[in-house]
């Protein structure tokens, strides 16, 4: 709207600048026009008295007077010089106290003269009549807003429609940026075709992106899939041969292979973990939102199941999980994802608890939803890395606890695959981490 604003100025602006400059044109034309047609005028009035010169002065001065009273009765203000001789004699001068040369172009101080002369050689007379050309009006308010007036008057007139029909215009494209927008990043599905001729090529070569990302991240799921289940198979077959071979270690080669053999078992334990978690990590990302044939399912009874999967985890460091849930919502649950997310979360309590901890599940009725925390009593996450931890294969700097930085990545995506989202805060009394998963919609 600016610039469709400023190009109408322009033009306006340029017409005045050429009305100006044909005015003051026409004004010097109009002037030389009248300029020659009074010096022959006078060339007609004193030719009868050639012979008696002596009567040219009262009749010029009679001339003069006219033209003068008309003049002032017009408010016009611009000055006339009128000469003649007679027989190379100059006989009378209106204006006497005038240079003999006028400026015929204006000057910073001066105006411009027009000059015309009118002879009769046969009768020796020679008029000249030089008029001033007057053009100042042209540059005083009422002529400029005389110039400006129709284009600032039409301007709003302009303008109106000029909005209505940019806005208009502009609102199937702001209808495709809003359906843009409100999509999630995992949400590669056509747009719908435009019923706009202008728009169909802006869709079409947004959609072909759409189809171009969706092929390559498909690619990269089934590569990361296919690497992950050919890696199960040799790894446990790794694991079998190497307890095969350690139970046939007997007398002092027994104590030779234990420290290797501890060390194999927990980098075997190390590579199939993170197999298995690189494989929950597809499996969380399938879907960015809670199919609507999900079963429902009862959160507290599914919870409970996870946490006594849990246990033996937990025995074998002497920790304690509690469990508290004030009521049983069901929500309809992707099952395989929201078990991947509440296990990681678990098993990350566990793994940075204290020895002989506690660690507190809890699952709270909210309005419009449920909510559940995880909290343990280890050495927690700093507020400035919690938003970067969720973050494939990122470790807090410093772990001592081995692991592959999958975790909370898990636990993310199988939370928003089930239409929750998960946030981190200090535990109970400031000390550990504390785990909280929102869900909305469940039903009491």
């Amino acid at each position: 709207m600016f610039s469709f604003s400023g190009v109408l100025l322009a033009f306006a602006l340029a017409g005045i600048v050429w009305a100006f400059y044909e005015a003051k044109a026409t004004q010097r034309m109009r002037t030389n026009s009248e300029n020659k047609a009074h010096a022959l005028n006078m060339l007609a009035h004193l030719s009868d008295l050639a012979d008696r010169p002596q009567r040219m002065v009262p009749v010029l001065q009679t001339i003069e007077n006219n033209r003068r009273q008309m003049f002032r009765e017009l408010d016009y203000h611009s000055h006339v010089r009128v000469r003649v001789w007679h027989d190379g004699r100059l006989v009378y001068n209106s204006m006497p106290e005038l240079p003999d040369m006028l400026p015929e172009r204006a000057t910073s101080d001066a105006y411009a003269w027009v000059r015309a002369v009118a002879r009769d050689d046969a009768k020796g007379l020679v008029v000249e009549r030089q008029h001033e050309v007057d053009d100042e009006w042209m540059l005083t308010v009422w002529g400029v807003s005389f110039l400006l007036s129709s284009t600032i008057s039409s301007l709003p007139l302009l303008l109106i429609p000029a909005w209505l029909i940019v806005g208009i215009g502009l609102r199937p494209l702001r209808s495709i940026a809003g359906a843009i927008a409100q999509r999630s990043d995992a949400d590669l599905t056509p747009l719908p075709d435009s019923t706009y001729r202008e728009l169909s090529p802006l869709v079409d070569a947004i959609n072909g992106l759409m189809q171009r990302l969706s092929r390559r991240i498909e690619h990269e799921h089934e590569f990361l899939t296919d690497a992950a289940h050919e890696l199960k198979t040799p790894l446990a077959a790794i694991q079998i041969n190497a307890h095969v071979l350690l139970t046939r270690c007997g007398g002092e080669a027994a104590e030779r292979c234990a420290e290797p053999a501890a060390g194999l078992r927990a980098g075997v334990a190390r590579a199939t973990h993170t197999v298995h978690q690189l494989l929950a990590l597809e499996r969380t990302r399938a879907e960015p939102q809670v199919d609507q044939d999900c079963p429902p399912t009862g959160v507290a009874e599914f919870v409970r199941d996870r946490v006594a999967a849990a246990a033996h985890l937990a025995v074998q460091r002497n920790i304690e999980i509690e469990f508290h849930a004030d009521g049983d919502g069901v929500l309809p649950l992707h099952l395989e994802s929201m078990a991947a997310a509440v296990d990681n979360l678990i098993s990350n309590a566990i793994k940075y608890s204290p020895q002989d901890g506690t660690i507190t599940v809890r699952l709270t009725s909210v309005p419009g939803g449920q909510r559940l925390s995880v909290c343990d009593q280890g050495p927690g996450i700093a507020p400035e890395l919690r938003a970067k931890v969720f973050e494939r294969f990122y470790r807090v700097p410093g772990q001592e606890q081995l692991g592959s930085g999958l975790g909370l990545a898990i636990a993310e995506r199988g939370a928003a695959r089930n239409g929750g989202t998960i946030a981190l805060s200090n535990g109970e009394g400031g000390r550990g981490l504390m785990a909280t998963i929102e869900f909305a919609g469940a039903a009491a």
